[in-house]
């Protein structure tokens, strides 16, 4: 079963003689046991030739309405930000293009937290809405970062294992599970080919545009994307500041996206060395013990997998007194089992 709920089916890769061979009646149980589908997810299939394999709609086709929620708050807070500071223009100092432009500029500095100093508040009244807009703007900023982000960059992965695989005949199968299994890194990668671009393209820009030299570029490009902001080198043209609120927004939301799979990696990276750990050393009595749930003096599978998921980090005691508990509320017999009777009573009642 991968992170997403996905399952590939156990016994239908088994050949038919080891089908005929039926297993003691738990294990088939627990072979056979499907779980629920996401809410969230609308399952359909890519077909390649005689392949079907399942895909995620809600990922790879339509826009998530989280996503959709982030990007109205996005055009929200840039609308109401721009128009606020277009209406007290007279009242932020500093070298000025357009007023609209300047004003939507000075929105998107104030948000990243960039903080140039090319325009600034010379009132009281600029002063706290200057404030009020870097609060709710880093607080935006961090939505941006748990949906926005994250969605665009998943729209990509199967296009980037693709290309890493040109090399090789993969199918639509292979290339799913590829993403699955190095998920946190192909994340990583993604981010920090776009960061390289905005880097190369905001270097050029400046370079070309703001006739800066490209060590002072480089040096407003750096500045710029770890939200530094000394404000010596900045945006000084209408040209300029129109590239500048797309460029900026993007490049300190890539850069911080950066190190939040950075640390991803890392976590993963933990993970896997602690489940390695827990398949390959060897059982004892006292894990035996432990994993008898039933105190029956013997371990079925549905035990063993729950025992060696708590060794994994993967559940905890509380997640399993949690379902029992629900478990116990179904069984209305007290039979020990579920069944359709057991749901019909529980509902009507």
């Amino acid at each position: 079963m991968d992170n997403n709920g996905a399952k590939e089916p156990l016994l239908g890769s088994l050949d038919p003689a080891t089908q005929n061979a039926k297993p003691p009646l738990n294990k088939r149980r627990f072979l056979r046991c499907r779980s629920a589908p996401a809410m969230d997810i609308v399952p359909t299939e890519i077909t390649n030739g005689n392949e079907s394999v399942p895909r995620n709609v809600s990922i790879f086709e339509n826009l998530h309405p989280s996503f959709k929620k982030v990007a109205l708050y996005l055009a929200v807070y840039l609308g109401v930000g721009a128009l606020i500071f277009y209406l007290v223009r007279n009242q932020i100092k500093g070298m000025k293009t357009d007023g609209i432009l300047d004003a939507l500029y000075f929105t998107i500095v104030t948000m990243t937290t960039v903080g140039y100093g090319d325009l600034v508040p010379n009132s009281s009244l600029t002063k706290l809405l200057a404030c009020a807009f870097v609060f709710s703007g880093m607080a935006l900023i961090g939505l941006i970062l748990s949906k926005a982000a994250d969605y665009l960059v998943e729209k990509q992965e199967v296009l980037l294992v693709k290309a890493m695989r040109m090399h090789k005949k993969s199918g639509p199968t292979e290339i799913l599970k590829e993403v699955e299994i190095n998920k946190a890194r192909y994340k990583f990668i993604l981010v920090l080919s776009i960061l390289l671009i905005l880097i190369i393209s905001g270097t050029i820009f400046l370079v070309t545009v703001e006739k800066l030299d490209i060590i002072d570029a480089f040096y407003c490009v750096c500045s710029t994307f770890t939200t530094l902001g000394y404000g010596d080198k900045s945006f000084s043209t209408q040209a300029g500041r129109i590239f500048a609120v797309f460029w900026i927004l993007t490049g300190t939301i890539s850069l911080a996206q950066l190190f939040l799979y950075i640390a991803e990696l890392n976590t993963e990276s933990r993970q896997k060395e602690l489940v390695k750990w827990v398949l390959t050393r060897k059982m004892t009595n006292l894990d035996l013990e432990a994993a008898d749930l039933d105190e029956d003096g013997t371990v079925g599978a549905a035990e063993f997998v729950i025992y060696k998921l708590k060794e994994m980090g993967k559940i905890s005691q509380e997640d399993i007194s949690l379902v029992m508990q629900e478990f116990e509320e179904l069984d209305v017999d007290q039979s020990g089992t579920l069944s359709t009777s057991d749901l019909t009573l529980t509902q009507s009642s």
